[in-house]
């Protein structure tokens, strides 16, 4: 599986960015997709994930009612909307996908997903 993220910028705080993952390799109904960001220096931190079908989604508690995790299998793609964005979601946005949905509580203790792209600098300046 390969994975391509895109979209990341520099915004002021309260604007939106759209982050898109270009899943490939494999049909992406076939795999779980997730976000994680990381800030250098820190530990990757999980934003979001969504299973194959769509019908199960978490976010992390900081981006929950501002971070929507969008799939359209169909084109291959998994978007990441970012609403009300606040200086501290400046990181590198990575998308990764799994084979299988691990479920609610491996994601939120921060398990990690067994495919990454390269990420997307998002900067958010106050």
């Amino acid at each position: 599986v390969q994975l391509q993220a895109s979209g990341g910028g520099l915004v002021q705080a309260g604007a939106s960015l759209r982050l898109s993952c270009a899943v490939s390799g494999r049909t992406s109904s076939t795999v779980a997709v997730g976000w994680y960001r990381q800030v250098p220096g820190k530990e990757r931190e999980f934003v979001s994930v969504i299973n194959k079908s769509g019908s199960n989604i978490v976010y992390a508690d900081s981006v929950r009612g501002r971070f929507t995790i969008i799939r359209d299998n169909v084109r291959d793609m998994v978007y990441l909307q970012l609403n009300n964005l606040k200086p501290e979601d400046t990181a590198v946005y990575y998308c990764a996908a799994d084979p299988e949905y691990n479920g609610r509580t491996y994601y939120l203790a921060g398990g990690p997903m067994q495919y990454w792209g390269k990420g997307t600098q998002v900067t958010v300046s106050s």
